[in-house]
């Protein structure tokens, strides 16, 4: 069996929902992404955040695609604390069976 090391990317500007559809659709399992860093739900949300518009709901639909993504069951979900109200927000892929095969096509297409 081969000893594939487990790649951890962490994105050197926001990321968009497209290219964390792509990520996941190619990820081999245990790969590590970090798809933000901030706060999510105050970054995400109308009132709160600080972001433009536009960077908000783009970081809103990546929110929505990566809960999406846990639930069809691609990924894990989870946080590493940073600081005082600053995470890291980290997708980890899990193995592709015939049961996710479905949610990849979609990720496809998505992306």
């Amino acid at each position: 069996m081969a000893n594939n090391p487990f790649i951890t990317v962490r994105a050197s500007r926001p990321l968009s929902e497209i290219e964390f559809c792509a990520w996941v659709a190619q990820a081999i399992p245990g790969d590590r992404l970090e798809y933000h860093r901030g706060y999510l739900a105050v970054d995400a949300d109308k009132v709160t955040s600080d972001l433009d518009p536009n960077a908000r709901t783009e970081l809103a639909c990546l929110r929505d695609r990566a809960f999406w993504s846990e639930t069809a069951g691609l990924v894990h979900l989870v946080q590493q604390r940073l600081g005082l109200d600053r995470f890291a927000y980290l997708a980890i892929a899990r193995p592709k069976t015939s049961r996710t095969a479905r949610a990849v096509a979609q990720l496809a297409e998505a992306a």
